[in-house]
């Protein structure tokens, strides 16, 4: 039957009883499913981790800069990893640095969740903040 179409006989499921067959093009058939999974893999969205650096004494008018870029970064859909570098005596309170970055997730409020309570890891403490989901 397959040939007096001028196609081709494929065996779709091997593994049955009896095995299945179909009666198409398969060169068209593999062009298809081709096309189908690039347009699956251009669908899909990508999730980036931007990080955010701080550092204890940064003052406010280039905090609330840098919450703008977080803001935008996380309605972009990114998660974004807020760092704050400690260098020397700094070192000694870390306190500040928690401050400082419960300071920038509270001024973001709705948009974000925080995946990562802050944690001194080193002379860096970070924070892991995500988009809300709804």
């Amino acid at each position: 039957m397959a040939k007096e179409a001028g196609l081709d006989l494929v065996e779709v499921s091997p593994n049955a009883r009896p095995p299945v067959c179909k009666i198409l093009d398969y060169g068209k058939f593999k062009y298809e499913e081709k096309k189908k999974a690039k347009e699956a893999r251009a669908n899909q969205t990508k999730v980036v981790t931007k990080e955010m650096k701080f550092r204890p004494k940064t003052d406010t008018h280039d905090l609330k800069f840098k919450t703008e870029h977080i803001r935008r970064f996380i309605e972009e859909g990114n998660r974004c990893l807020l760092i704050v570098q400690f260098k020397g005596r700094e070192r000694a309170h870390p306190e500040v640095g928690s401050r400082l970055l419960e300071g920038v997730a509270e001024s973001l409020g709705e948009l974000v969740e925080v995946s990562k309570r802050p944690v001194m890891e080193g002379n860096r403490m970070t924070m892991l903040l995500a988009p809300k989901s709804t």
